[in-house]
């Protein structure tokens, strides 16, 4: 990746952030660690990597992606606002009664949606099925999902996995946003889902291990993705949770809790002063 092209990411990158924080403040509730940890992923997709068209959202031969983890919308919604499917002014009315932006992503009433999600699990099986459906039709598109550490705990993800192991989807990317934390503690104390690579590897799956913040590793991932032929890949992007605001990162409370006007304040005031500095 050239360093223009980089540049460029970590800047779109750090308005995601400021949009999540400002969305989540405003909204005074939703999830905003597990938004910022993936933030880098889903920016870089829309940005560099998927075919899509802000301007036609729903064109046939584009490339499909599922937020499976749900929760994290205000990650997506952000992603989408900056990259033109919506006015970023629209962030602010995050979960708000009038608003299209509810607390998990609603594919019928927001562009650039592909897949409304929240119950944990669910989102990679609808993913496997775009991708049966692009193979099966010729349609060329490619399927990009991002999933929890603590949501692959759940046994549909496994089935999702093993379907699509043997229909040899190669067409399917699935980020597995590693953060080790979920809502009641790390993942290792609930019920770790580690190693998350022989699990994939078992069900058929090609697996690469990232740093999720690293664009450079990003990019590498999905170039391979491309190549490999007969299976679908998983990328397991260790990532921190709350990354980029210095009193959220690697920060448990900050799974499901909206910061209050001093904390925003702090933590818009750390993005802003990390954007200026690019």
């Amino acid at each position: 990746m050239n360093a223009q092209t980089k540049l460029e990411l970590q800047k779109t990158a750090t308005k995601v952030r400021i949009g999540i924080i400002k969305g989540v403040h405003a909204a005074k509730a939703g999830h905003p660690g597990g938004s910022l940890s993936c933030a880098d992923i889903i920016t870089y997709l829309y940005f560099n990597e998927m075919n899509i068209d802000p301007k036609n959202p729903k064109m046939e031969k584009r490339d499909r992606f599922v937020l499976s983890k749900g929760h994290a919308a205000p990650a997506l919604y952000s992603v989408l606002a900056h990259r033109g499917f919506f006015p970023a002014e629209e962030l602010i009315t995050l979960r708000k009664y009038d608003s299209r932006l509810q607390g998990h992503p609603d594919m019928k009433g927001i562009p650039g949606v592909d897949m409304s999600s929240g119950s944990l699990g669910q989102g990679i099986s609808a993913a496997v099925g775009m991708a049966l459906s692009s193979k099966h039709f010729e349609s060329g598109f490619r399927v990009y999902t991002v999933l929890g550490d603590g949501e692959i705990e759940e046994g549909q993800v496994w089935e999702a996995a093993m379907f699509a192991g043997n229909k040899k989807l190669d067409n399917l990317v699935a980020f597995v946003d590693f953060n080790n934390l979920q809502i009641d503690g790390t993942c290792d104390e609930v019920n770790s889902p580690s190693p998350i690579d022989k699990k994939f590897e078992a069900f058929g799956w090609n697996v690469i291990t990232i740093d999720g913040h690293d664009f450079d590793q990003i990019e590498a991932a999905l170039n391979e993705a491309k190549q490999v032929k007969g299976k679908p890949t998983a990328i397991v992007a260790k990532t921190v949770k709350g990354k980029g605001v210095s009193f959220m990162e690697n920060a448990v409370n900050w799974h499901g809790s909206a910061p209050n006007d001093e904390q925003a304040k702090i933590a818009l005031d750390e993005l802003e002063a990390a954007l200026k500095a690019l």
